[in-house]
């Protein structure tokens, strides 16, 4: 850690325009004016989450012989959250205008503030379960009361068991799984940073007791270099270890790995040691055993946890702030969202150099020869000047031009993405010359 900040990217105002424009993000709810710290992804930001996920689906599960995923359900038995302590312990600390009655989390203001907003007196804090609390069946009441989950590692934690039996791993192993979550926030905003409703990847990695504080400083690098291999940039990122005070009721040492947004340093992912305090919680509650047994020593022993839990919304943040670029070409402005080839939604665009018949029916070939292996755009709109605009504007590492010599050479040329050089390459080779260009995950 440096004493002098990095320089930031683009500001968020500018990213969400952009997002907007290009079919990235959306407000959710937007012809009725929108609904407060809710995004949709569009058509582009779709491809760009579902390219986030996959590549730490393929770093976390894929790759490995010592993590395995699940897919637990969003509602839950409410005696999970009790057990967990969340409904004692999932709070925030509150404070309210007493002026113009709006609402903020104490610990994210300055001791003795005022209203930040009209300046007004600040009420006493009291704490905010930020649980969002709904009923099952056709009654409300208090028998039929349920929670949508605040986190996806309580589904994993109640599966240990059954993933243990079925699957006979040996420790030290993991327990993957995506999905939603939902946290009732007294304040979001800052556009994707932080949500109400938002995707989380998290993994719980088992391991013997003792053994935890050597997998933590292991997970703690791992995390860091997955998201530098994709593209983020090293000097924006950073560790900072949790005082005492901060720790969760369940962790007994935790790190984040901070990343320097627009607004400042903030954390994008956290890795939590959480001891043997879940496993032991949900035995106790339930009476069930969630022991394992070491053959070795011939004891049972309760498995101690490291945990990476990473908001997928805030990773793909990063990844595009960290991929935008303004550059001036031939005395024209040139923005160009700089992806990982792993992460960009489109991987390959298709341009023919014009929309004459006799060059449209080669190129939709080309088109077709290319999309079972890649997402793909097809574009014969306006010039190819523009087109390769909007192609870096989306973050597309290549363009494929179809032009009057294709019909004579029975070739065509690529244009990459962050070089602007052009390659003319054989139709017959194409596959390759694109498969070459489009390194997967490292």
């Amino acid at each position: 850690m440096t004493d002098e900040n990095p320089t930031a990217g683009p500001s968020l105002d500018t990213l969400a325009s952009l997002c907007k424009r290009r079919g990235f993000v959306f407000q959710s709810s937007e012809i009725y004016g929108g609904f407060e710290s809710t995004w949709d992804y569009g058509p582009l930001g779709v491809e760009l989450k579902r390219n986030v996920k996959q590549a730490w689906w393929q770093a976390m599960v894929r790759e490995r012989d010592d993590i395995v995923g699940i897919d637990a359900s969003i509602l839950m038995s409410p005696k999970v959250w009790e057990a967990s302590g969340h409904t004692a312990n999932f709070n925030d600390p509150l404070v309210e205008c007493k002026g113009c009655r709006r609402r903020f989390r104490e610990d994210e203001l300055e001791a003795g503030a005022a209203c930040p907003e009209c300046g007004g007196e600040l009420s006493d804090a009291r704490q905010f379960n930020t649980m969002f609390k709904t009923f099952v069946g056709p009654i409300e009441e208090e028998a039929a009361t349920a929670y949508l989950r605040p986190e996806t590692a309580q589904g994993i934690f109640v599966n240990f068991e059954n993933v243990l039996t079925s699957t006979r791993k040996k420790l030290p192993f993991g327990i993957a799984q995506q999905g939603k979550s939902f946290r009732n926030e007294i304040t979001t905003g800052n556009f994707i940073f932080r949500l109400r409703e938002f995707e989380q990847m998290e993994m719980e990695f088992f391991v013997k007791p003792g053994e935890d504080e050597e997998w933590y400083q292991y997970w703690r690098q791992e995390r860091l270099d997955w998201f530098v291999r994709l593209g983020a940039r090293r000097e924006r990122l950073r560790f900072r270890e949790h005082e005492a005070e901060e720790l969760s009721h369940y962790s007994t040492g935790t790190t984040d790995i901070e990343y320097y947004f627009p607004m400042g340093w903030s954390e994008l992912e956290g890795i939590a040691k959480r001891g043997n305090y879940d496993l032991t919680q949900h035995a106790a509650a339930s009476g069930k055993r969630l022991d394992y047994f070491d053959e070795p020593s011939g004891e049972h022993i309760v498995p101690y946890v490291v945990e990476p839990a990473l908001g997928v919304d805030r990773a793909i943040l990063v990844f595009l702030l960290d991929a935008y670029e303004e550059e001036e070409v031939r005395d024209e402005k040139r923005t160009v969202l700089k992806f990982h080839p792993a992460l960009a939604p489109v991987k390959v665009a298709v341009l023919p150099l014009s929309r004459k018949e006799t060059l449209a029916p080669t190129a939709q070939k080309v088109a077709d020869l290319l999309r079972p292996h890649y997402m793909l755009q097809y574009d014969d709109a306006q010039s190819i000047g523009r087109r390769y605009r909007r192609q870096d504007e989306i973050g597309t590492p290549l363009c494929v031009t179809v032009d009057f010599d294709t019909l004579e050479d029975d070739a065509v040329t690529i244009r990459e993405r962050d070089t602007m050089e052009q390659v003319r390459v054989p139709v017959a080779g194409l596959l390759d010359a694109v498969g070459e260009r489009l390194p997967e995950i490292g």
